[in-house]
């Protein structure tokens, strides 16, 4: 993401929450990860389920587990983000792409589709919903469409 001389305050402050949130999984940081979600914040993510419900839902030793399976730092990157905030909700979609070897060796690079909904609460932004997914091929295999790039 690049930051514009000319955003909007808030648009401002989700960047830099953003940017924030991308360098702490980048360093494998669990506390800082999570920190901007709110204790009922509701995820959609990569893994199974096809929900998280609560922060504790997405356990601290299940990121922990997930950022242990890699080898050093984590490739997570904001591309193309759009933000958009009025008075106390906010929006935001773009792509993440995700890089790196995994402990078992693997070298994985894929892009993701990530949209967050953020609420202000007692002046501090933070994430309420979180959405990160791939698209699948409809081609009946129904496979992961992880070989995509924007």
């Amino acid at each position: 993401m690049t930051r514009q001389a000319s955003i909007a305050p808030d648009e401002a402050l989700i960047r830099d929450l953003l940017e924030k949130r991308a360098a702490a999984i980048r360093a494998k940081d669990v506390a800082a990860t999570l920190s901007p979600w709110t204790p009922e914040v509701v995820n959609y993510d990569l893994a199974p389920p096809l929900q998280y419900v609560g922060a504790e839902a997405h356990s601290t030793d299940g990121l922990r587990g997930w950022f242990d399976s890699w080898k050093g730092r984590i490739g997570y990157d904001l591309h193309d983000f759009s933000v958009t905030a009025e008075r106390d909700l906010a929006y935001c979609y773009g792509f993440v792409h995700l890089r790196g070897t995994k402990t078992d060796g693997e070298r994985a690079d894929v892009w993701v589709r990530q949209t967050l909904c953020l609420r202000r609460i007692g002046g501090t932004w933070k994430i309420v919903h979180e959405h990160t997914s791939v698209p699948f091929y409809m081609d009946g295999s129904y496979k992961a469409a992880v070989d995509l790039t924007p």
